[in-house]
């Protein structure tokens, strides 16, 4: 049974080599860093095929030895890089959800003082209502009003900024 999954993980590999060097460098974008990342799974996936529980799923099991290789060459090679560096890469980061969080922030910054208060505090802070009610020696009904009555202008403020 043993080598029977050994001979079928080496005839998959085989066939499928093309397949695998393709997906390593999709990640690494280097053909011979691609070639080792293929190798080092290729060794891990004999060395583990006798612990594969259903031969069935060979396919999805060495794919994802190869994309783990690859993120980890990918990991290996960044650490390598900064350190014979020094520095880090300088690259350009745009994050398209900073920018909705920095509406919302502004948007929340033009409350009313009780509505802001509470939205901080529940959002930002994570307070629960009764804790708010507590800080702000307010009602705890008072504080459910402030707070659906501030998401509502918040909502229509975000609307009106998106068109």
């Amino acid at each position: 049974m043993k080598q029977d999954i050994y001979d079928r993980t080496v005839s998959y590999i085989v066939e499928n080599q093309e397949k695998f060097y393709r997906l390593a460098y999709s990640y690494v974008g280097d053909r011979d860093s691609a070639l080792d990342v293929v190798q080092n799974a290729v060794c891990k996936g004999l060395e583990g095929c006798y612990g594969l529980k259903n031969p069935n799923a060979l396919k999805t099991w060495f794919y994802r030895i190869v994309v783990n290789e690859s993120l980890q060459y990918l990991r290996k090679n960044r650490r390598e890089k900064v350190s014979a560096d020094g520095e880090l890469p300088e690259q350009i980061y745009e994050e398209p959800a900073y920018e909705r969080e920095r509406e919302v922030y502004e948007a929340v910054q033009k409350l009313q003082e009780p509505m802001k208060t509470v939205i901080v505090l529940h959002f930002y802070e994570e307070l629960t209502l009764k804790q708010i009610a507590e800080v702000t020696d307010t009602n705890l009904n008072t504080v459910k009003s402030r707070l659906y009555s501030a998401l509502g202008k918040l909502e229509k403020s975000l609307k009106e900024a998106a068109v």
